[in-house]
């Protein structure tokens, strides 16, 4: 008596799919998808120190400092 059946939490999707509608649902399963996948990614990248940006090279300089430096070095 304690537990709920198959029957139950069909009844509770249905009434869920008429409150929020479908549309708002997968709204929502799209947006909870994207910060999975975020997550997942962070974790991935772990290795990397936190205030490192992705696109700094080992030593700590920017593409746009090398770029600058390499326009410097042009003129």
């Amino acid at each position: 008596m304690g537990g709920l059946s198959l029957w139950h939490w069909l009844i509770v999707l249905v009434i869920v799919v008429l409150v929020f509608g479908t549309k708002r649902l997968k709204n929502v399963g799209q947006d909870l998808g994207e910060a999975v996948k975020g997550f997942k990614k962070g974790m991935q990248d772990e290795d990397r120190p936190a205030g490192q940006l992705p696109d700094e090279s080992r030593d700590g300089q920017t593409k746009a400092d090398s770029t600058q430096r390499n326009d410097e070095h042009t003129r």
